[in-house]
């Protein structure tokens, strides 16, 4: 297909309008983004909803799809609004203009990650209602605020409310991956993210002394053996294939703080460990472990816990999960080839899994050089239609479970 035919298609243009609404962290106007959803909804014919469980500067757009038979569960195509900041000096494409080269590839931030979805879902349900289908089940098609920055008053409020509730949803997809070999990404679980303070407290004095007891020798003490601990993290992923970056536990130290000058030992330290707990370690043990490392340093030592999320089970993919089943069942038609693993990161899936709800993580980008968060972000033209024949098999199978 030549790039004249793909800046003439439809979808092709419904998506770069898409990539060039800036609307990129911190502090996102949302206001042109939810108009530009109101008309893909007026011209899906589709009725929707926005909703400010977050506040009035947090819109949550819903997109309905009404299925034959409301009172069942319904499905959930999820997608988040905002993008992260960019470096426009390190582009080689202004980062919201949604360029297309000569082979296709469109530039934007957001095309990875993830608008890319949030349309392509839509192209899928214009496709399938022109082809006369109605669901069982009913469908919503959800664009959220604020996931790139904890989805705090985006998905997690969203999903505490009324109007959350009263759609009854029995299962959610939501952002996976960009994979760069032939197999597609799905996340059927995510780490948990902790991020923990340590304020060493020790004697001080002046620094020609020996003193004991200090600041920094506890510091040193459990620096090391969180250090440690992550190196052997870091042997299991090296010695074994079959494990992916969220099947271990990473550790990295990411803020120190602390003395007033060279010859003065002070009296306390602080630093911040970002912490990603695999799903198969015990919390509880592991918390315990980072206790005892700081009674064995001497004591006296303040840990506070930034960010602590609980454990969250795992979307069980098995016989058990009809909707699995039925998503299993299109992907094999299709010929995909899919690999299952815990997501990295974090997605708003988390927030949907702790109440119970099947949620997985799934992009339909493949054979394309990973971008996500980096400069020159990017997605084919033909992998973005490629996606839409995917959700045009996908949504059906769920929706008619």
């Amino acid at each position: 297909m030549a790039t004249s035919l793909w800046e003439n298609n439809e979808e092709i243009q419904i998506f770069r309008e898409y990539l060039r609404i800036p609307t990129v962290q911190p502090n996102v106007d949302y206001t042109s983004c939810v108009e530009f959803l109101k008309r893909q909804a007026a011209s899906l014919e589709l009725p929707v909803d926005v909703v400010y469980p977050g506040g009035q500067t947090k819109p949550v757009v819903v997109l309905k799809l009404l299925g034959r038979q409301p009172e069942l569960t319904s499905i959930l195509l999820n997608s988040h609004m905002d993008v992260v900041p960019v470096f426009p000096e390190k582009w080689t494409h202004e980062p919201f203009s949604a360029d297309m080269d000569a082979e296709g590839r469109i530039y934007g931030r957001g095309s990875q990650d993830m608008k890319c979805v949030g349309t392509q879902y839509l192209g899928a349900i214009r496709a399938l209602k022109n082809g006369g289908y109605q669901p069982k089940r009913n469908v919503y098609i959800t664009f959220v605020p604020d996931e790139e920055i904890g989805g705090v008053l985006g998905m997690k409020e969203f999903a505490k409310s009324d109007y959350f509730n009263a759609m009854n949803v029995g299962f959610s997809l939501d952002e996976g991956g960009t994979s760069p070999v032939e197999r597609y990404n799905l996340f059927y679980a995510e780490r948990l993210r902790w991020a923990i303070k340590f304020k060493f407290n020790g004697k001080s004095g002046h620094g020609l002394l020996l003193l004991a007891n200090t600041a920094g020798e506890k510091l040193s003490y459990v620096v090391n053996k969180l250090t440690e601990f992550r190196d052997g993290e870091v042997k299991r992923l090296e010695e074994n294939p079959r494990l992916n970056k969220g099947d271990v536990t990473t550790v990295n130290l990411t803020q120190v703080k602390g003395g007033v000058q060279s010859n003065v030992v002070p009296p306390s330290f602080e630093v911040v460990f970002d912490v990603r707990v695999s799903i198969t370690v015990d919390v509880n043990a592991f918390e315990q472990q980072i206790r005892t490392w700081c009674e064995e340093a001497g004591g006296d030592i303040e840990i506070e816990f930034l960010h602590k999320e609980p454990f969250v089970g795992p979307t069980k993919l098995d016989e058990s999960n009809l909707y699995w089943v039925a998503l299993k069942k299109a992907f094999d038609e299709l010929k995909l080839k899919i690999h299952p693993s815990v997501c990295p990161g974090a997605t708003d899936s988390r927030f949907l899994r702790e109440k119970g709800i099947a949620a997985i993580g799934f992009s339909p980008i493949n054979n394309t050089t990973l971008r996500i968060h980096d400069h020159d972000e990017f997605l084919g033209a033909d992998k973005y239609l490629e996606g839409i024949e995917i959700y045009k098999k996908a949504i059906p199978a769920l929706a008619d479970v």
